[in-house]
């Protein structure tokens, strides 16, 4: 198999790291965006949670069901050949049980997900995580911020401020680690504190909001390409501004039906003559 279309995998990840090549990740939750991740040559899709605002218009990523990330890692997975797919754990999908745990990280896992990531390391994650990978399931780690806890935490704060944090977070990063973790993301955490945690792991780390001493970045699809009508987090570089364009378009649409300018010439079928004039034909009778 050529190197070029060669899938991603956690190993990838793993040499990527030991090599000092920096790790692409980006969300991603249809089929066309997927596909042109994947064709841009981007290490791994995220399909997140945190479509719950970006395409279900809810007001945080607690909202979100199973069978909501089932669809989307679906459409993904089959939007792209060499990307590694690795799709989220919803809230109170991984805290039952370990085997509640297992039959949904399974799920995913079936509709196309090379990997799934949950978030925290209180002493029950760590052992689901220790048992899903035993169940031959590859797990991301999420540390720093974690949406699925916003209510406990009381808002969106930037963690690991101090020496005393960072040493905690770097902790747990080290308990995923042990118990099989193959990377983790680190979201809203001082560069500083990002930079020690990550030099002090063997997996890679994947920063949002954690400065540019991670493994790798991530990043929302829609905050990327202008898209998101929300604010736009401080971490986010825009590198496009989709929702004036489709705004413009949409616009632009609207008049040309209104004054019967679209459908134009090419976009239209015709009748061959001879079907025409039996057509004006029977008109005239």
């Amino acid at each position: 198999m050529n190197d070029s279309i060669k899938p991603v995998t956690a190993k990838t990840f793993q040499t990527m790291k030991n090599n000092n090549e920096k790790i692409t990740m980006l969300t991603a939750y249809d089929f066309s965006t997927a596909k042109y991740i994947d064709e841009a040559g981007i290490d791994s899709i995220l399909v997140g949670d945190s479509l719950g605002m970006t395409i279900l218009g809810y007001d945080s990523t607690i909202k979100v069901t199973i069978d909501d990330m089932m669809t989307f890692t679906k459409a993904v997975s089959n939007g792209v050949k060499r990307t590694m797919v690795i799709a989220d754990l919803p809230f109170l999908s991984y805290h039952v049980s370990k085997e509640q745990t297992t039959i949904n990280a399974g799920k995913l896992i079936q509709t196309g997900a090379n990997a799934v990531k949950l978030e925290g390391a209180s002493d029950f994650i760590l052992d689901e995580v220790n048992h899903l990978v035993n169940s031959g399931i590859n797990v991301m780690g999420h540390l720093g911020f974690t949406p699925q806890y916003i209510n406990t935490i009381g808002g969106y704060y930037i963690q690991g401020k101090s020496y005393e944090n960072t040493i905690k977070l770097l902790e747990s990063a080290k308990k995923l680690e042990e118990n099989g973790a193959f990377a983790i993301v680190l979201e809203m955490v001082p560069v500083e504190s990002a930079k020690y945690i990550t030099e002090n792991l063997n997996i890679p780390t994947i920063g949002i909001g954690a400065g540019n001493y991670c493994s790798g970045q991530v990043l929302v699809i829609d905050d990327l390409l202008g898209k998101f009508p929300g604010n736009v987090p401080k971490f986010v570089k825009q590198y496009a501004n989709i929702k004036d364009i489709m705004k413009q378009a949409i616009s632009k649409y609207k008049n040309d039906v209104k004054n019967n300018i679209f459908p134009f010439e090419e976009n239209m079928f015709n009748l061959t003559k001879e079907e025409k004039e039996k057509l004006e034909y029977a008109f005239t009778k």
